[in-house]
């Protein structure tokens, strides 16, 4: 199994926050499902303030960059990005990778 680490900031309003949360409370079942399609084992997003910590565990020959951007074009997948751009203060037509910064392990 290989692990990614990655973060991002909401936008500063405690209500947008709180839809934000709300809508990962009810995952869209085709994103989930395009995540196991693509070799995504489980994603957790913690939460602080506004900053979001995103673990990311995959099969063992998971290639970063070739999974997302497979993932981007599954079923409701670019919908959902749109969605939740609102959110993140991002474009909404920006690839995950614009929006989600990739962490480096150092410990």
């Amino acid at each position: 199994m290989k692990r990614y680490c990655q973060t991002l900031t909401l936008v500063d309003n405690e209500q947008m926050i709180a839809k934000y949360i709300d809508a990962h409370a009810h995952v869209w079942p085709e994103v989930i499902e395009g995540q196991r399609q693509v070799g995504i084992l489980h994603m957790q997003i913690y939460r602080k303030d506004r900053n979001l910590f995103m673990i990311m565990d995959t099969v063992d020959d998971f290639d970063f960059q070739r999974g997302m951007s497979r993932l981007a074009t599954l079923p409701r997948q670019a919908e959902w990005e749109a969605y939740v751009s609102q959110f993140q203060g991002c474009d909404p037509d920006a690839p995950s990778s614009a929006k989600w910064q990739l962490l480096d392990r150092i410990f």
